[in-house]
């Protein structure tokens, strides 16, 4: 499992700010519920001075996503809007003295957040629509702008960190060569060169410590986990090859084919990732065949 600091328990145990806020004047939505993170951030400000007189959150997601908005808040109040626009993801994180390199997307949710709730406050229309040939994930809905901003404010490096910050990538990986494509153009930017081998922060990701036979038996313990809620539909998932951070699976009944069944690949593989305390990657069987025949 993820190693949480003390601050990030306290702040998920005992959240701060959580609601909405009585006679909002600021309201910002972002996130999706199938996607699994959404957040409500309303705020009251002074219609004067514009400060910040009270801020509340309203969250559905993990400890992190909960921790995060209520981090947020907290930072905030008191602040002038302009200042409060200048609170990075990075200053949610280090207020929670870090979080998880997979759980950092949920920081940058809140600055998103706070971003729509300030637009709308000004009567501005603040969106996150795509224009044309301009989504990379589409698993997550992840726009090539918002993996560019997140890759120069956090100066990040791999396909990896990519995915710990947006998501983009956590889905069916078809978007890895996007995503590759936006650093080599970044990375070329500063004179430098995009590794595909590079390890995501130079810190090697916690590992399970479980021997081959060991980690096929979690793997399977976590998916009969899920099965219950995709039997419910007439669906099922059937584990099919794990080489190293590729775990390949069928879906099986109403799940093969179903329109949604990136979606439920992108909520397996966190199941399983949180599960394992790795970074892996759930893909179709049939990627395995494909890969297979890439390399005969």
């Amino acid at each position: 499992m993820w190693d949480y600091s003390e601050k990030v328990q306290e702040h998920f145990f005992s959240p701060r700010n959580a609601g909405a806020v009585d006679d909002a004047n600021a309201v910002g939505d972002v996130g999706s519920l199938s996607c699994g993170d959404a957040l409500r951030l309303t705020l009251k400000v002074d219609p004067d001075s514009e400060v910040i007189l009270d801020a509340g959150f309203q969250t559905f997601g993990c400890g992190s996503a909960i921790a995060s908005s209520s981090a947020l808040t907290e930072i905030i109040k008191g602040m002038k809007i302009d200042d409060a626009l200048s609170v990075s993801n990075q200053d949610i994180a280090d207020y929670l003295d870090g979080l998880p390199p997979e759980k950092m997307h949920c920081s940058v949710m809140g600055r998103e957040a706070l971003q729509a709730a300030v637009a709308n406050y000004r009567g501005e229309e603040w969106k996150d629509d795509h224009e044309e040939g301009a989504l990379i994930c589409k698993c997550f809905a992840i726009d090539e702008v918002m993996i560019e901003e997140t890759v120069r404010a956090n100066g990040l490096r791999t396909v990896e960190e990519v995915t710990n910050y947006t998501k983009a990538g956590g889905g069916c990986s078809a978007c890895h060569e996007g995503i590759e494509e936006i650093l080599t153009r970044i990375l070329a930017e500063k004179g430098e060169t995009f590794d595909p081998n590079a390890v995501a922060g130079e810190i090697k990701k916690p590992k399970s410590g479980l021997t081959n036979l060991q980690r096929m038996k979690r793997i399977e313990e976590l998916l009969d986990e899920i099965r219950p809620n995709l039997q419910r539909d007439h669906g099922d998932v059937e584990l099919v090859e794990v080489d190293g951070k590729y775990i390949y699976v069928n879906m099986i009944g109403a799940c093969a084919g179903c329109q949604m069944a990136a979606t439920t690949l992108g909520g397996i593989q966190q199941h399983l990732a949180e599960g394992l305390g790795e970074f892996i990657q759930v893909l179709p069987a049939e990627e395995l065949a494909r890969r297979a025949a890439m390399e005969a």
